[in-house]
């Protein structure tokens, strides 16, 4: 009689109740891999899982951007073998349905992720399809492996937003994502780069990175903007934030989506001003074949990654840490299993 293998994960049992225990270990199928999870960044989308604003269904294992060690291969595996180091996309897109078909696969008519959909990677393994791991350089750490996936979403933010060299640009929030997206809008062209956030430490990494000048939110003043700006960038999610951000947009100027907000959240505008100045608003949802691109970035030292670490916690910890209020001036906290 065969005994069960379990694991330790964080498991998310219903909008903001989450434990740490034992459950089963995920067997690799044919053409899947069980890989051993090393870091594990968390992300907004994981505060959302927990309080109950996402479409995930409970109880899951919460965790999409990772790395780790190949522990185990599945039947037909061929290109990979345990112990190579590894992170993956966990987009699961069908790849059959007209939007798959159409380059359009993060809007999947069977659209699922790891972590959001099914289990994900705050736990001791994970399963994942062949099709979506990639090896990781030797050079690359665990800690900048785990941060491939949020660059992908960066990356399709960028594709979307289409920059042009020269473009002024201001950005609201300047966490981790925004921090991320600051360094490839300074890389993309954009000439002045504001950065708007309520965290002054926040602000001084901006402008380490790239930023060409740093404002705390309250300071904010339209009139000091009055031609407003080729792009408005929100990576905030905040509601009435969102709607005052749009006194920033110039004539034919952009507004990118980024963060985001509770699916029931709304925010006015003016209908007027949008035919009247040309504007153009955009969405970025996840990733969309963006995660070879975000990797090679990484892998090439173009996104410094290493000073958004605030600090490594453990499996433990990070149930405390998705219940409590958010640090303003924490960047990006990664779970170290």
């Amino acid at each position: 009689m065969k005994t069960m293998r379990t694991m330790k994960a964080l498991v998310v049992e219903k909008p903001h109740h989450a434990v740490v225990k034992e459950i089963p270990y995920p067997v690799p199928g044919a053409g899947e891999v069980t890989i051993k999870v090393e870091n594990v960044g968390i992300c907004g989308t994981d505060f959302h899982i927990f309080e109950g604003e996402f479409i995930s269904p409970y109880p899951i294992v919460p965790g999409h951007e990772f790395s780790g060690v190949i522990h185990e291969v599945g039947e037909g595996v061929k290109t990979f073998r345990p112990g190579d180091r590894v992170t993956a996309d966990p987009s699961l897109f069908c790849g059959a349905c007209e939007y798959c078909l159409t380059h359009r696969g993060n809007h999947c008519a069977n659209w699922g992720a790891l972590g959001n959909t099914v289990d994900g990677s705050m736990a001791e393994y994970v399963k994942v399809p062949i099709r979506n791991v990639v090896k990781i350089p030797e050079s690359m750490s665990f800690e900048e492996a785990a941060f491939v996936e949020p660059m992908a979403c960066v990356v399709h933010g960028m594709n979307r937003l289409a920059l042009k060299a020269g473009d002024r640009v201001i950005l609201f929030g300047a966490g981790a994502m925004g921090l991320q997206l600051v360094q490839s809008l300074a890389r993309a062209g954009a000439s002045e780069l504001v950065v708007v956030d309520v965290s002054r430490r926040k602000l001084d990494m901006a402008l380490e990175l790239g930023a060409t000048k740093g404002v705390l939110s309250g300071e904010l003043r339209k009139e000091d903007y009055s031609g407003g700006f080729d792009a408005v960038v929100d990576v905030t999610g905040i509601p009435a934030v969102i709607e005052k951000e749009f006194d920033y947009v110039g004539p034919a100027g952009k507004f990118l989506q980024f963060g985001v907000t509770p699916p029931n959240a709304e925010i006015r505008i003016s209908p007027f001003k949008l035919y009247q100045k040309d504007w153009t608003l955009i969405g970025s949802m996840a990733i969309n074949h963006t995660f070879l691109p975000a990797l090679n970035w990484v892998k090439e030292g173009r996104i410094r990654l290493q000073p958004l670490i605030s600090k490594t916690i453990g499996l433990e910890e990070a149930v405390e840490f998705l219940a409590k209020p958010k640090d303003p001036d924490l960047f990006k906290v990664q779970i170290k299993l």
